[in-house]
């Protein structure tokens, strides 16, 4: 368990809401009724914590939690986010202006049917709004009583450490699993000083994580477990703030995710994933990296097919 900002007490798995979107966050899931059920079967599983933020769809995400959990059962902790807007599958741009946080927070708190956010994190910093006046936002909504606690998301030291400096700051959501790490020690290092949770977005890298090879493969076999089971474990072993939120439309996956919980890596396993990182030749982050968000997905299926001819 983890509490944060001590009276917030979850599970150290949580749920991340993009999976109740179209692709790229865009639009409607596949199938309501499946996505709705799978949501209830996640509180069957204990989790706690869900994950969510306005762009998600847009407003899809948010509209879907409701509809499947209220009235949200005792202990379901609903954390949202804003200051960003999607204009199409996979694009996203940040909006940090003061009066655009305060209109997408009271859209999410009716979405939601809450009086009071449980975790409003700011989705990203807005490089042509200064951080002062986001978070200042955020603080007035708190004083409001329409937001309980304030996290930040896509953020560094020095951002976390100013935000700090005008209100508390209680969790940290970035990116960050087994395989891509960028620079994140210095921001763990300090969310752990701290206390402040640390919630990795896309611990399972998007599902290029969840297939057995190299070390993943051969630790998930020593363990009876699955590959993406590993992942999961290594970011729980990390530091006792990290609380991963796993997104899925898949019941088999979500129980996989919770079942991680009870995996303990050795530190024969720890030693053998601390060099671990994803093939430079993953598709999803060659995609990412040089191709217009438009065109992700087909470039995608065009890398794998060619990796497979190559192979």
């Amino acid at each position: 368990m983890f509490s944060i900002a001590g009276d917030l007490q979850v599970r150290r798995i949580g749920y991340g809401g993009m999976s109740l979107t179209g692709a790229g966050g865009w639009g409607e899931p596949p199938d309501h009724t499946a996505a709705k059920t799978l949501l209830r079967r996640a509180v069957d599983l204990g989790i706690q914590l869900f994950d969510t933020a306005d762009s998600y769809g847009p407003e899809v995400s948010e509209r879907m939690l409701a509809e499947a959990l209220y009235p949200y059962p005792d202990g379901v902790v609903i954390a949202t986010k804003g200051g960003s807007v999607r204009t199409g599958p996979w694009e996203l741009h940040p909006d940090g202006r003061p009066a655009h946080l305060r209109e997408t927070c009271e859209s999410s708190l009716r979405r939601l049917r809450l009086e009071r956010i449980d975790l409003y994190q700011l989705h990203g910093v807005d490089s042509a709004v200064p951080l002062q006046e986001s978070v200042g936002a955020l603080a007035d909504l708190q004083a409001e009583g329409k937001v309980r606690h304030i996290g930040l998301s896509n953020v560094g030291v020095d951002a976390i450490e100013a935000a700090r400096k005008l209100v508390p700051i209680v969790s940290v959501q970035n990116e960050f699993n087994v395989g891509e790490r960028r620079s994140e020690d210095e921001v763990i290092d300090l969310c752990q000083r701290e206390g402040i949770a640390y919630l990795p977005w896309r611990p399972v890298g998007k599902g290029s994580l969840s297939r057995s090879r190299g070390a993943l493969g051969r630790i998930a076999a020593r363990h009876g477990a699955t590959a993406a089971q590993v992942a999961l474990a290594w970011l729980l072993a990390r530091s006792p703030v990290i609380v991963p939120i796993p997104g899925t439309l898949s019941s088999a996956h979500l129980e996989e995710n919770v079942a991680a919980l009870d995996l303990a890596l050795t530190p024969e396993d720890l030693a053998q994933l601390s060099q671990y990182r994803l093939s430079q030749l993953d598709a999803r982050q060659l995609a990412r990296q040089f191709v217009p968000p438009r065109l992700r997905r087909v470039a995608v299926t065009a890398l794998r097919t060619m990796r497979r001819s190559s192979g």
